[in-house]
Parts: C-alpha cells; structure tokens; sequence
C-alpha cells in the first residue's frame, strides 16, 4: 500500500486544510495518508470516512531530552484515549502561541506593519512565526518565507531568535502509549538522535520514520539497523506543510515502507492503560 504517513494542515502549521491534502493524496493514488499535527489532535473528530483512501488521524509531539537538550519528534498514531495526550500538550500549544506573539511585537516596534487580529492562526486560535511571515511576504514587507530576512531575524542569534521549551521525549512516548497508541521517532537524521532509541524502546516506542528528505542514505542506513536490532516498524512521510515549509514539499512526495502501514492500519488499537499520564 501507498501511504505518506508524515502530513500537517492549518489545524497546526500548515498551510494548506485536510481536505487539500486528502485529494491530494488520491490524486497521487495513494492508499492512505495521515495528519499528524503539531501537538494536538483536536483534528480527530473532522477526519470523515473516504471510502477512496484511509484518512489516519496522528500527532506530532514537539520534544526534547532533557539532559542534552536534544530535539526529538515523536509521531503518534491509532490514540484511543485524545485526553491523555492533550494534557502533555496543550501547555506547549499556549507557549508557542504566547512567543509568537512576542515575535510579533517586537517586529511591530521596529515598524512592521502587522495587523495581529488578522494573522491566520493554527485551529483558528494558535500563532505560529510562519503566520507571522506568511503575512510579511503576503503585504510586501518580506520577500520570501524563509529567506535573509527570516535567517536574520528568527534565526542565528536574531532578535526574535527565541523558542519554547519543549515536552520531555520519554513523556511524549509515555503518554502515546498510555493513551493506546504507536509511538514513532519523526526523522531521526534531521535532528541526529538515533542514540535516544534504546531508553526510548524501554518506553514504549514502537518505530522509526525511515522515509523523510531529512534522512541521509548514511541516516537511512543507521535507522534500518536500529529498527532491527529493537524490532521496531519503519514508516515514512512527505511530511508536507505546504507553503510553511522551506522545501517544495508536496503530498506523497515520501511513503511508508510497508511494515509501518501495516502496524498502523492493520493492527487493532492497543487498549488504552488505566494511568494517567
């Protein structure tokens, strides 16, 4: 089966709907493809049956190890339980939102013009600095989306060079499978933290997304011999945001290898546990 299983729409930052990107997906004759937005799945109850593809709602948790401060994405699939998830990272939702307003008015002192109230929002509600940009570009002010300008300011010691402090990984994994679901580590090559995978099977993690233009031949390489040596899926993704994504993305432009599509199709839900987390 075709399956990009790595997707994110306006409910996160992306800048495209889920109905785009579900008849994108059929256009490019795939199988299934999921949504996999950035912490929180408040998309679950809009994903409708299609009798032309499977429509998987997922998540992407925004993490970190604590110790090193090393970035690591966790994919989770298949949650029976929304709740328990939603409790790790809603807080990360508002913080995002509450530093991105700060992006915003700091450039707003520095004479940009930027009418907040009419930012677009992820979910309606939530400020990303690619809504910041997307209205810099859109009124002039900026060139392009991820540019000089967005290299001076939002990165390498920029004025708003600022972020959040993210979820601790071994919580993000925690939480999946105490809400039932399959735990996958997002693109290990992007962010160099395969040595994560032992504490992080001992967790509960469940795969490794293998397919992702992050992901180097020697990455690859590293993540095949991982996922045999701890029994782990590999699955695989565009992981397309549409405009709000520094490569030209698009849907089904990355697939699953076979075995994850299997794991998360096929499997029945694993039954929630009775924690909390």
């Amino acid at each position: 089966m075709k399956a990009d299983l790595h997707t994110h729409s306006t409910v996160s930052d992306g800048s495209e709907g889920i109905s785009y990107i579900v008849q994108a997906a059929k256009q490019k004759g795939l199988d299934a493809v999921a949504i996999t937005e950035h912490d929180t799945l408040s998309h679950l109850d809009r994903i409708s049956y299609d009798p032309d593809i499977h429509i998987i709602g997922g998540i992407e948790i925004s993490a970190a190890h604590r110790e090193t401060g090393t970035r690591a994405h966790v994919l989770g699939y298949r949650i029976c339980k929304p709740d328990i998830v939603t409790r790790l990272t809603q807080p990360l939702l508002e913080a995002r939102s509450r530093n991105s307003e700060k992006q915003a008015g700091i450039l707003r002192q520095l004479g940009f013009r930027i009418d907040v109230g009419r930012l677009a929002r992820a979910d309606g509600k939530y400020l990303y600095k690619q809504h910041i940009m997307d209205w810099l570009v859109t009124t002039g002010q900026a060139l392009d989306m991820f540019g000089d300008f967005y290299q001076r300011m939002f990165k390498h010691g920029g004025i708003c060079d600022f972020d959040i402090n993210y979820v601790d990984v071994f919580d993000a994994v925690r939480a999946i499978k105490m809400a039932g679901g399959l735990a996958v580590l997002a693109h290990p090559g992007q962010q160099q933290n395969l040595w994560l995978v032992p504490e992080l099977v001992r967790n509960g993690l469940d795969g490794l997304e293998l397919n992702h233009y992050a992901n180097s031949d020697k990455d690859k390489d590293a993540i095949r011999t991982c996922a045999s040596h701890y029994g782990l899926f590999l699955t695989g993704g565009s992981d397309f945001h549409g405009r709000y994504e520094q490569q030209p993305i698009t849907v089904g432009s990355g697939l699953s290898e076979d075995c994850g599509v299997k794991a998360i199709l096929h499997t029945k839900p694993v039954k929630a546990s009775a924690m909390t987390a």
